[in-house]
């Protein structure tokens, strides 16, 4: 049956979630300690996720925190890297780990404990009770954002009934001809990260900004038949400068997190109405390997 593996992971969240935020002080030894400069790496999904934590980081106080594609990743000194990585075999991860092994303290967040990450890494958690059959990343992105929340002193229990009913309650949207994703600070990434979900499981046409940015310029294309989904309270006044051109503004009280499962389900809803499978996604993989010889 198809998209069995996608929407079978995105209904264990909450019970991931509770795992790793009951988990977090034990591995309080060796995520990001308070003051460090640090940076955060990942490719796709995990990219966004360390946006997201990046900006929570910093909010909490807990020192300087940039996020980058592993691909991208400058060679400015930082205190301590962090790979996030489900399969820990992405080629730019690896490669960033091998760079800078022996110039700085080093963790990775994976899935797989058998991966070439747990040698070049210099510490790892193990999120196996996150990983996924479906190519299309749902639990294991939103556990280790989890676990790094927890991290940070927050108080998950909300977030995880909010999970519990982002799973049960109906969708706002079924049938948008084009849905443009927003947030703000910690949620850009999780904007970021809707839109590509979108994409990926049924080839939707979605975009993402932070939220005041959409104003300048991307809320032309909004009109009747099109979405603004904001992640978190939507700036002063957006949702009537939305209404104003005929589009439609989706919010909720939800944990922004939460409400990225909302979107989980309507890829999920989008990919079957297209005849499409999202657990093996067009033109898609579970890990990037590149090879250098081709």
């Amino acid at each position: 049956m198809a998209d069995v593996h996608t929407a079978t992971e995105i209904a264990s969240q909450p019970d991931c979630w509770h795992r790793a935020a009951t988990a977090a002080p034990g591995f309080a030894g060796i995520l990001p300690r308070p003051g460090e400069r640090v940076a955060v790496i990942g490719c796709g999904t995990s990219w966004f996720m360390a946006q997201s934590y990046a900006a929570l980081r910093e909010v909490a106080g807990q020192g300087e925190t940039d996020a980058f594609a592993a691909s991208e990743t400058p060679t400015r000194p930082y205190d301590r890297l962090l790979a996030l990585t489900r399969s820990g075999t992405t080629t730019e991860v690896l490669e960033v780990l091998d760079h800078v092994r022996g110039t700085i303290p080093t963790v990775a967040i994976t899935a797989d404990p058998s991966t070439p990450v747990m040698d070049l890494a210099d510490e790892v958690a193990v999120l196996d009770y996150a990983d996924e059959s479906s190519v299309v990343q749902t639990r294991f992105a939103t556990t280790q954002l989890v676990l790094l929340r927890a991290s940070l002193g927050e108080d998950l229990t909300p977030a995880i009934e909010d999970a519990r009913t982002a799973l049960t309650e109906p969708l706002p949207v079924r049938d948008a001809e084009q849905i443009t994703f927003l947030g703000r600070h910690w949620t850009v990434g999780l904007a970021h990260e809707a839109a590509l979900k979108m994409r990926e499981a049924s080839g939707a046409w979605t975009e993402s900004y932070p939220a005041m940015e959409y104003r300048h310029g991307p809320i032309s294309i909004t009109g009747p038949g099109r979405v603004a989904w904001m992640f978190g309270e939507p700036p002063a006044g957006l949702p009537d400068q939305v209404a104003a051109v005929g589009g439609t503004m989706v919010t909720t009280t939800l944990d922004p997190l939460a409400d990225l499962i909302r979107v989980q389900r309507l890829a999920v809803e989008y990919a079957r109405a297209r005849g499409l499978d999202p657990d093996t996604p067009r033109n898609l993989t579970r890990s990037v390997i590149l090879d250098a010889d081709t």
